[in-house]
């Protein structure tokens, strides 16, 4: 598996598991700064490597009133300080190519949306600024189907590839989750990151917005800790039901150090059986 250059750090997935935490979108940047604190703490504590992880833009909303961000400068500069008063690297998602440039200047890791994950001459252009990718899978797609975005961003420069599980669409207003997919997408030799609460989202089920099931969270992250994935994916707050975006799909902040406890334990054991 490939050992990549985040921040400055080199950083060995198979030997540290990677926590990529924050609120869904840039709200208010001291609640960010807070949370950004609190989840490297626990990071640190369990072992894990921490990145950041908001959104300056939310392009995939419900509604026409929904909340989608401060926008790409405002939200950019919003990054630069949290990562400047947390220390943590940044992770953001971009949505068309010609973001791509800009956020490069801020943030150590670009995110492809799952449902931007066949976009080509996005994932080009995030490819070609030189930093680590983070593909979301789509819900439409299979596993085997992840390595056709893996070599768009290898064959464009990208300095380390991701792939996150999101769950897959099961029927209307639900999304379920395979296990099978990390031994299946195991031959990408990328790091496989479970995103746990969207994973538990129920898209479009409120009607102008989408529900979720964040108490399950812990479940399924142990779940995937146990099938091999080597990292986790989680949206936080320490008042959910407070934010504009995704607010029934983020997970309590003071549930996160249990979680990320837990998950932990399972990645040190499992990497045990595989070096058997």
């Amino acid at each position: 598996m490939e050992q990549f250059d985040i921040a400055g750090q080199d950083v060995s997935f198979h030997k540290t598991p990677l926590l990529i935490a924050g609120p869904c979108v840039l709200e208010d940047v001291e609640d960010a700064i807070r949370v950004g604190t609190e989840c490297a703490a626990i990071a640190e504590r369990e072992g894990f490597f921490y990145i950041f992880k908001s959104s300056y833009l939310k392009d995939n909303r419900s509604s026409i009133s929904s909340y989608a961000g401060p926008g790409l400068e405002k939200g950019l500069e919003m990054l630069a300080r949290i990562g400047s008063e947390t220390g943590a690297p940044l992770l953001t998602d971009i949505h068309s190519a010609g973001e791509a440039a800009m956020a490069a200047e801020v943030c150590d890791v670009l995110q492809i949306p799952a449902f931007l994950s066949r976009q080509t001459s996005l994932v080009a252009a995030a490819a070609s600024t030189g930093k680590v990718l983070n593909l979301k899978k789509g819900q439409f797609l299979s596993p085997e189907e992840m390595h056709l975005a893996v070599e768009k961003a290898r064959r464009n420069g990208a300095g380390g590839v991701m792939v996150t599980e999101r769950g897959t669409f099961f029927g209307y207003h639900n999304l379920v989750v395979d296990f099978t997919a990390f031994p299946r997408m195991r031959d990408l030799e990328v790091p496989m990151i479970f995103d746990a609460t969207h994973s538990l989202q129920l898209p479009g089920r409120l009607g102008n917005r989408s529900g979720g099931r964040p108490g399950l969270a812990r479940y399924l992250a142990r779940a995937a800790a146990a099938a091999g994935c080597d990292g986790l994916f989680v949206e936080t707050h320490f008042e959910p039901m407070t934010c504009e975006c995704d607010a029934e799909v983020m997970l309590p902040l003071d549930e996160l150090p249990r979680l990320i406890e837990e998950t932990g334990r399972l990645f040190e054991l499992v990497r045990g059986f595989e070096g058997e």
